[in-house]
C-alpha cells in the first residue's frame, strides 16, 4: 500500500537565518496580508516569503529566494536521509492535549488506486497557485497532513520510544501551540517504521489542494523529461488516526444576501424533518449541540440575531438514504450533508455550485464569529454545527466519496518552515 521514505530535508540554519521561532509561519491560506507582512517586519527571511509570494512575479521571485538562502546559508539540507518526528501541543476548548507523527516522503499515487485517499472537494483556483509555485521552485515548503489506521499503535510507540531525547527544534506560537520535531537518521530504526506502512492506507486530513498539485507536478515533470524521480514523491506529515490528542473543530455556515429570507419559512419548513425547539440564550447552543452530539444525533443551532436561537434535531436519519440514494451510509450520515441537503438546498435553494463559489454561503471556524457576523449585519443567519468525526471521516473516504468543502477543520494546523522537500 502506502510507499514511505526518509529524506534529506531542507531545514533553517538558524545561525545565519535567526531565531527559529521568527521564522515559521501558519499554513499560507489562513494567513491575511496584514499577517504575511508582520512575519516578514519580524524576520525577512521567514518562510512566508516563499510560501505565499507576493508581487509582480511572485513564483520567479519565490525561486529566485530560495536559491539565493542556498547560496548564502540561510537554508541547508541535511547530510543524512531521516524521518523527522513532529508533536504539537495545545490547549483547545479546555482541553490541554497534544499528539506526535512524522514527517516523511510519500510515493505519489492517483485517488483511483486506494492507496491515498481524499475526503473533501478542492478548488481549481488554489491548485493552480500552488502548481506554479512548484514548478518555480521544485520544492515542498508544508507538508499534507495525512492519517492512518494502526489498530494496535506499533507505529506510534516507535516514534515516542524514538523522541525521547531533547528535540532538535522546540517553539511556542502566537496561538499558544508548542511545536517540537526530532530528527532519527539511524537506519535500523527508521526501517521498521517504513516497513509498518507497507499495509496501510493514507486518509489526507488537510492538504488536498497540495496533494493534487504533486500529481500534477510529477505528470508535469514526467511530460517535459523533468526531474531525477524526488517528483514521484511528496512530504507528509502522518499521525495514527486513532490518537487521542486529535482534534477536529467544526465549520459553522453563514447564510448572507437572500433576496427573500424569511426565519419563520425556514422554521417552518424545518419542521418537516426536525424536532425545532425555541431556546432563549445563544451562549448555550455549543453545550446543548456537545450533548446531543454524544448521543449520536444530528442537530444543528440556527441563528438569525437577538438573544435566542432555535435548536434543529433530525428526527430520522433515513430521510437521507431516500434523498440521497447513490451515496454512501457513511456520507448520508454526516452533519454537512443533512444541513446541505435537506435546509441549504430544500429550503433555501442554495444548491452544490452556489455553495462552492460562495454566492450566498461563508464559513467560520469561532462561534463567536459567526454570532457576530449575524449581529453586525455581515449574515442573515448562521448554523451552529457539530465536528465531523475522524471515523467519518474514514469511512467516506474508504467509500470513494468526498465531504462537501469545509466539512473538517483539524487543530491545530501543522506550522510551515521548520521542514522543507526539495524535489
Amino acid at each position: 500500500m502506502a510507499e514511505i521514505r526518509p529524506f534529506k530535508a531542507l531545514r533553517f540554519n538558524t545561525a545565519n537565518a535567526g531565531a527559529i521561532g521568527e521564522l515559521v509561519c501558519p499554513p499560507y491560506d489562513i494567513i491575511s496580508e496584514e499577517q504575511r507582512l508582520a512575519y516578514l517586519q519580524r524576520n525577512p527571511h521567514n518562510i512566508i516569503r516563499l510560501e505565499l509570494p507576493k508581487g509582480e512575479n511572485p513564483y520567479e521571485e519565490a525561486g529566485a529566494a530560495l536559491n539565493r538562502w542556498l547560496e548564502e546559508g540561510i537554508l541547508q539540507q541535511d547530510e543524512q536521509e531521516g524521518i523527522y518526528i513532529y508533536e504539537e501541543e495545545f490547549t483547545v476548548n479546555g482541553l490541554h492535549t497534544k499528539f506526535k507523527g512524522c514527517i516523511v516522503r510519500v510515493k505519489l499515487e492517483e485517488f483511483s488506486k486506494g492507496v491515498v485517499l481524499p475526503h473533501e472537494e478542492t478548488l481549481s483556483k488554489a491548485k493552480e497557485d500552488r502548481f506554479n509555485l512548484m514548478k518555480a521552485t521544485d520544492c515542498n515548503f508544508s507538508q499534507i497532513y495525512s492519517l492512518y489506521m494502526d489498530p494496535e499503535h506499533e507505529i506510534t510507540r516507535q516514534l515516542e520510544a524514538l523522541s525521547k531525547g531533547t528535540p532538535e527544534n522546540e517553539l511556542t506560537d502566537h496561538d499558544g501551540v508548542t511545536h517540537r520535531l526530532w530528527i532519527v537518521t539511524d537506519p535500523q530504526a527508521i526501517a521498521p517504521i517504513c516497513t509498518a506502512f507497507a499495509d496501510k492506507k493514507l486518509y489526507i486530513a488537510d492538504g488536498h489542494h497540495r496533494y493534487e498539485t504533486a500529481l500534477n507536478y510529477r505528470n508535469y515533470c514526467r511530460e517535459n523529461n523533468k526531474g531525477s524521480g524526488g517528483e514521484d514523491y511528496v512530504m507528509m506529515m502522518l499521525v495514527d488516526m486513532e490518537h487521542p490528542g486529535l482534534v477536529v473543530l467544526p465549520t459553522h455556515r453563514l447564510v448572507r444576501d437572500l433576496p427573500a429570507f424569511d426565519r419563520e419559512k425556514l422554521l417552518e419548513g424545518c419542521k418537516t424533518y426536525f424536532e425545532v425547539s425555541e431556546e432563549q440564550d445563544i451562549s448555550t447552543a455549543e453545550t446543548k449541540l456537545k450533548a446531543l452530539y454524544e448521543e449520536g444525533k444530528k442537530a444543528f443551532a440556527f441563528y438569525s440575531g437577538g438573544s435566542g436561537y432555535a435548536l434543529l434535531t433530525l428526527r430520522d436519519t433515513d430521510i437521507l438514504a431516500q434523498l440521497l440514494p447513490d451515496k454512501s451510509a457513511a456520507s448520508q450520515g454526516l452533519d454537512v450533508t443533512v444541513l446541505h441537503t435537506l435546509i441549504l438546498e430544500k429550503i433555501f435553494g442554495i444548491d452544490a455550485e452556489n455553495m462552492a463559489k460562495q454566492i450566498n454561503l461563508t464559513y467560520v471556524k469561532q462561534f463567536e464569529d459567526a454570532v457576530a457576523a449575524v449581529q453586525n449585519g455581515q449574515a442573515q443567519c448562521a448554523f451552529i454545527l457539530n465536528p465531523t468525526k475522524v471515523t467519518e471521516i474514514r469511512d467516506v473516504a474508504a467509500a470513494g466519496e468526498k465531504m462537501p468543502q469545509k466539512s473538517t477543520y483539524f487543530y491545530p494546523k501543522l506550522i510551515t518552515g521548520l521542514v522543507m522537500n526539495r524535489f
